[in-house]
């Protein structure tokens, strides 16, 4: 194993609206295998699209550029272009085909810019609509015959684009009545529950998605020690690997999160994180700490990091490259969104969000 492949198990958020020398030399050094791209990394299409290119070039290895572009509010590339409908206007719509539309589009619009893998679709289940738990308008049903129903059709479409997609937040973050982006939710679901609602949507998934993220819950029936899923060996590896057998990437959710950073060290997070069965690590906003989660990567036991790194190389050998990037493309395809919108929502409520500024939350949703 080559010291300098062990930066192919951290996805890096980058810190601005293009390269500068300090952070290029950063991404030289440690070459991370994955970026992920925020509202603070975009200004124009343009100017995205060379900032992918320019993140490609810095790469020895093809890399994996992500983003969360969901539909609604999480929606990335709204600071560019149109808003598309969310899960959960699809869902109110109950239109197949509009879902199969938004997934054709989503998928277009990102292969334009450069992405190769989408951080969705949101398998979780909608509990309870105005829940505070960071899931609102983001569920594709309210039960798991919905969920599997609507997001395997966006899910399908989107992938026949050549966009991976992101199984989100296994095992399930429905009952949780907290947002991890802020403290650790603790979900007092028993194991038949989880069985009948959260985990029966990602049995059917498991198949179908590139990669699943691993969310910052305690799940009480698998940990009775106060313990996020994310560092929990008996839901990445037991449940997730073993019995419900998926053998793509699985990655953690952002490690920036308050769930993690009010309660371990970086060290014990990503030590942590491998040990559970996590192929990729999330740093979001640290970006310069990603020299020393390389080093601490470094002294892992080699069968872990080959484990990761093979689960790694396998998901990169199926990307497909970009589309050549045209302005006037673009255009057209954020025609489409706005069509999309107006056939989900109606023309009044489709010109009411598309003419509101767009409020850059101080956390980014995931």
């Amino acid at each position: 194993m080559k010291n300098n492949s062990l930066g192919q198990l951290i996805m890096t958020g980058v810190p601005g609206k293009e390269i500068d020398s300090k952070t290029a030399a950063l991404f030289r050094r440690i070459q991370p295998g994955a970026f992920i791209l925020f509202a603070r990394n975009i200004e124009s299409a343009t100017q995205l699209r060379k900032l992918i290119d320019d993140l490609r070039d810095l790469s020895e290895v093809e890399p994996i550029i992500t983003i969360d572009q969901e539909g609604g509010r999480v929606s990335r590339l709204r600071l560019i272009g149109s808003e598309p409908p969310s899960a959960q206007q699809l869902r109110d719509k109950n239109d197949l085909n509009l879902i199969r539309r938004h997934g054709e589009i989503t998928g277009r619009l990102l292969r334009l810019f450069g992405f190769n893998l989408d951080l969705c679709p949101v398998l979780d289940i909608s509990f309870d609509d105005d829940a505070e738990n960071s899931l609102r308008g983001r569920c594709y049903g309210k039960n798991v015959e919905q969920v599997v129903r609507n997001a395997g059709a966006f899910n399908a479409a989107m992938r026949g684009q050549g966009i991976a997609s992101c199984g989100k937040h296994f095992p399930g973050y429905s009952a949780a009545t907290t947002d991890a982006h802020y403290q650790l939710p603790q979900i007092d679901r028993t194991r038949g529950e989880l069985d009948q609602n959260e985990l029966a949507v990602f049995r059917q998934f498991v198949p179908d998605v590139d990669s699943i993220m691993i969310c910052h819950g305690w799940y009480s029936s698998f940990e009775p020690e106060r313990t996020p899923a994310t560092l929990s060996s008996s839901i990445v590896t037991g449940l997730l690997r073993d019995e419900l057998g998926f053998d793509g990437l699985v990655m953690t959710d952002d490690l920036d999160m308050g769930a993690i950073l009010t309660g371990y060290r970086l060290e014990d997070t990503i030590r942590g994180a491998i040990n559970a069965g996590n192929d990729v690590v999330m740093i979001c906003h640290r970006i310069p700490e990603i020299e020393t989660v390389h080093r601490i990567l470094g002294m892992l036991p080699s069968d872990q990091i080959n484990r990761a790194l093979g689960n790694v190389a396998s998901v990169k050998r199926k990307l497909s490259p970009p589309d050549k990037f045209s302005e006037a493309t673009f255009r057209k395809i954020d025609d489409e969104i706005g069509e999309l919108r107006i056939s989900v929502a109606g023309q009044e409520r489709a010109v009411q969000s598309t003419s509101k500024t767009v409020q850059r939350s101080p956390v980014e949703m995931f």
